[in-house]
């Protein structure tokens, strides 16, 4: 299997989020880490990246309690 790292398209990855509204990209079939989720969207490298700059807006603060 091919590294995570990189621009390697041909790792299926799936588009993952926290709670904090954060967006991520993370390689199937390896376990999702603490703190995150899958939301749904999954294909090659480039076509999760391309979901995520039309679901995210980008960083924000974090809300205040």
């Amino acid at each position: 299997m091919a590294t995570f790292l990189g621009e390697d398209d041909s790792v299926p990855c799936t588009v993952v989020a926290n709670d904090g509204g954060q967006y991520s990209i993370w390689p199937q079939g390896r376990a999702v880490p603490a703190g995150w989720r899958e939301t749904g969207f999954a294909g090659p490298r480039s076509a999760c990246l391309e979901h995520i700059e039309t679901v995210w807006s980008g960083p924000t603060p974090a809300q205040a309690a």
